[in-house]
């Protein structure tokens, strides 16, 4: 039989509504939409990022330093690869006449922008700001209550309001800030005496290429020819490094769980095709009686199977680039992508790929033992059923195979790719064994004396029970509730517990180190019980670590190693007589009171093992030009979520002490103090000091979880959604038999009642006994994703979690019990007939 014979005997015995491969066509669905819509956000992300490099960053290529700007030398360097725009960051206060708000003070010269334009609202396209023109983020001007033409004043300098800020081309590239943006002309922040020495702000200056220039051998020359300047140096390929690393931890995650969803999915895949196959076993036994052999079957069937499956992936990949709007619209703000449609070609051909290959996994074992039975064997599949055919084993290894390959090639960790494969493998041994197990374990139960109780227990071992799908659709969906509520209530945990219980009312930056006690009294004035905690603030590179005659220079590394971040450009420095608060010494002993020693540091344990340090070891830190050498005198724990001052490199006093520098402060005030007096007095009082209100920061970072937590959510709700359709289709897959149970039991006298009891008691007990291996097996996936993918701390509501799950299995049993319904509808006669 040809290919062109078998697809017509298909088209005309398949149901134009697909009657019987509904399930296969959902589940394919699913997978494939939830896979489209991750991959086509992602790209368009990606694709964001690439086209628009140069307008996100500001230039071709950039470099940041602390607390000075370049010298005449790094400058002309600079200059001989095209144009440079320099420029400066800081954080500032702005007033107007009694209020005061912290913005982010951004000063730039005539050359600003390089790429992209600037636009102020009204659609003028501006270039640099000049003289005492400011241009405001709307933000800084609804907080100041300010429009164009007014004035304000940031430090000893009062401003004009020139227009309000529509299109700020590089904002993406200038990462998170604590306050809304005032863009200025370059020399204000010396006018207005906020460059003073020791303040701390930020120089960037950039370059636009005048020829095109291989940016990963610029930026390795200039390391070689600055080793030791502490520059920290973004391209245009990578404009927004916290924005890529979010992205790609997003994708891996959204993208594990599309396949989570896949695998779950394919299950039920399994079980409609078995389902669909046994309601076909009179019309294969038929075709082989008419001489059709076990090849055309499989083309016929096959074929069927085909077109559902493509009819479901096309399905899913329009619904996933429909849904691309949505996702982008939800993550407003903290991505850049349009909320508009976005067809990718490649996403979709991985999407469709994936379901189809996953079609095939799952479909093959039932269809290659239909394919391979004798005709009077498959008559009597419903009261002999079929033994395994091992004939697909090559299929499904094949196709598992192309899958892995696929997930390995397609990612950009391959080893949490792998490790999410080889876990996804162990889970379903265990649900497999674990089935197995339950089914033992139920013939030994001694028998209950109520007849209902019974067959429901019997149910379960029974030759051809559903328990071994009944177990993985079960365990897998309850999993899924419980990685849900899990992941949901850790992420609220970390919006609502932790931060808002230990963070202070302000941070202020840049406090004049001789005017401190000058400091404490205008807040003492405002509140005499508030806590102070004052702190140096520096900034400094580490240009060399290691032994004694076995120094590494940072500059000379190819790779920072994991974990030793710290190494990477410059880094709050600080020094202290006594073991900060919020620390605990690990190892070795601190310097204590009046040290005049060898210059001493203190640094945080991670940092220390991640790096290969010990104690004794050295580190050479570059601050403003200068290098000093300081000798590891011990470890500390930091606790993280103190929301204070944390500092990796703690040094002695003497190292650090005479270098111009400025204090940071924290101030935490009483219960039921009101916060604004006091922040009109620091400001007129301090008017170079930025004052930061943490409830600000903490909005901020409150939004940027709940989008995080709003993409999981929508995420993991496919993962459930694939479980329930897992649990239809082992239901729909045992229909047929159960069809013949229930009329039997009909026969015998039983009623409605009974039966629907003796259904529900059998789910009932899969369902509590596989509640404890969800519970166990749902919280493990949710912690490795929240505290290892996430990295955000493990804060779950167990409360929620156990009420999730009791939800989940209240869902289960409905499910279970409204799939049994059409059991109760048989008719005795036209069943027995059918046999």
């Amino acid at each position: 039989m040809s290919w062109g014979t078998a697809w017509r005997i298909a088209r005309r015995d398949l149901n134009t509504r697909f009657k019987g491969l509904r399930l296969l066509l959902v589940c394919i669905f699913l997978g494939t939409a939830a896979l489209a819509a991750i991959g086509s956000l992602t790209a368009a992300i990606e694709r964001e990022l690439s086209a628009n490099g140069q307008a996100f960053l500001g230039g071709d290529l950039q470099i940041e330093l602390w607390q000075r700007s370049l010298n005449d030398e790094e400058r002309s360097a600079l200059e001989e690869l095209g144009t440079v725009s320099a420029g400066t960051r800081l954080q500032a206060m702005a007033r107007k006449d009694d209020i005061a708000a912290p913005i982010e003070l951004k000063a730039v010269d005539s050359a600003y922008p390089l790429y992209g334009t600037l636009t102020l609202e009204g659609d003028r396209e501006v270039g640099a700001p000049s003289g005492n023109q400011a241009y405001l983020a709307p933000g800084a001007a609804d907080r100041l209550g300010v429009g164009e033409g007014d004035s304000i004043a940031v430090g000893t300098e009062t401003l004009v309001v020139e227009g309000i800020i529509d299109d700020e081309p590089d904002r993406l590239g200038e990462g998170f800030q604590l306050g809304p943006t005032i863009i200025v002309a370059e020399d204000v922040p010396q006018r207005a005496g906020l460059l003073a020495p020791g303040a701390m702000y930020q120089s960037k200056t950039r370059v636009a290429f005048s020829t095109p220039t291989d940016l990963e051998q610029v930026e390795e020359d200039l390391e070689a020819r600055f080793p030791d300047a502490g520059f920290d140096i973004d391209t245009a390929e990578r404009a927004a490094p916290g924005t890529d690393r979010f992205v790609e931890r997003m994708s891996e995650f959204l993208t594990l769980v599309g396949l989570a969803a896949l695998v779950i999915a394919g299950i039920g895949i399994g079980g409609g095709v078995s389902s669909y196959l046994d309601a076909r076993r009179q019309s294969v036994a038929t075709f082989k009686v008419l001489g059709a052999d076990s090849r055309d079957i499989a083309r016929i069937y096959a074929l069927q199977i085909f077109a559902a499956s493509a009819v479901g992936s096309l399905a899913g990949l329009a619904v996933g680039v429909a849904t691309v709007p949505l996702l982008a619209s939800a993550l407003e703000g903290l991505l850049p992508v349009d909320a508009g449609f976005v067809f990718d070609p490649g996403a979709l051909l991985l999407a469709a790929a994936y379901g189809l290959l996953v079609a095939l996994v799952f479909a093959a074992p039932p269809l290659m033992r239909a394919r391979n039975f004798p005709a009077m064997a498959l008559m009597r599949a419903r009261v002999a059923p079929l033994a395994r055919d091992r004939s697909a084993i090559l299929v499904v290894v094949a196709g598992l195979a192309a899958i892995v390959a696929l997930a390995l090639l397609t990612s950009s960790r391959p080893m949490l790719a792998a490790g999410f494969l080889a876990g996804a493998a162990v889970v379903l041994g265990l649900l497999a064994l674990l089935g197995w197990l339950i089914r033992k374990g139920a013939a030994a139960l001694p028998r209950p004396a109520s007849p209902i109780a019974r067959a429901a227990l019997a149910n379960i071992y029974r030759p051809g029970s559903s328990t071994g799908a009944l177990v993985t659709a079960l365990g897998f969906g309850l999993a899924a509730f419980v990685l849900l509520a899990a992941i949901q209530s850790s992420i609220d945990g970390n919006i609502e517990s932790r931060v808002p219980e230990q963070a202070p009312d302000y941070f202020v930056l840049d406090v004049p180190r001789d005017r401190e006690a000058d400091f404490r009294a205008v807040v003492e004035a405002t509140d005499n019980e508030a806590q102070i905690r004052t702190v140096a603030a520096l900034r400094g590179a580490v240009l060399a670590f290691g032994s004694d005659g076995n120094m590494t220079r940072t500059s000379t590394l190819e790779d920072i190693p994991d974990g030793a971040w710290a190494l990477r450009g410059e880094r709050g420095l600080t020094y202290a007589e006594e073991v900060p608060a919020g620390n605990e010494l690990t190892d070795g002993s601190w310097w204590g009171p009046m040290y005049q020693g060898e210059p001493l540091v203190s640094v945080d344990e991670e940092f220390a093992e991640a790096a290969g340090l010990e104690i004794g070891d050295k580190l050479t830190f570059g601050v403003l030009g200068a290098e000093i050498e300081t000798r590891i005198a011990n470890t500390r724990r930091i606790d993280w979520e103190s929301m204070g001052f944390n500092y990796v490199f703690v040094l002695s006093p003497n190292a650090l002490r005479d270098t111009p520098h400025n204090l940071a402060a924290t101030i935490e005030l009483s219960e039921g103090t009101p916060t604004g007096p006091l922040l009109q007095s620091l400001v007129r009082e301090f008017p170079s000091t930025s004052v930061i209100e943490v409830g600000g920061v903490l909005q901020q970072a409150r939004t940027i979880l709940e989008q995080v937590g709003l993409a999981t959510l929508a995420a993991a709700s496919v993962a459930v959604l694939a479980g329930l359709a897992v649990l239809l289709g082992a239901i729909a897959a045992a229909r047929a038999s159960r069809t013949y149970d229930t009329v039997v039991l009909r026969v015998l006298g039983a009623d409605r009642r009974q039966v629907l009891t003796m259904q529900l008691a059998e789910y009932a007990l899969l369902a509590g006994a596989l509640a404890i291996v969800a519970l166990g097996l749902g919280s493990l996936t949710a912690w490795l994703v929240v505290t290892q993918l996430f990295e955000f701390d493990w804060l779950p509501d167990w409360g929620e979690v156990f009420a999730v799950l009791g939800m989940g299995l209240a869902v289960v049993l409905i499910f279970a019990v409204g799939g049994s319904l059409p059991l109760l509808r048989a008719k005795p006669a036209q069943a027995l007939r059918a046999l």
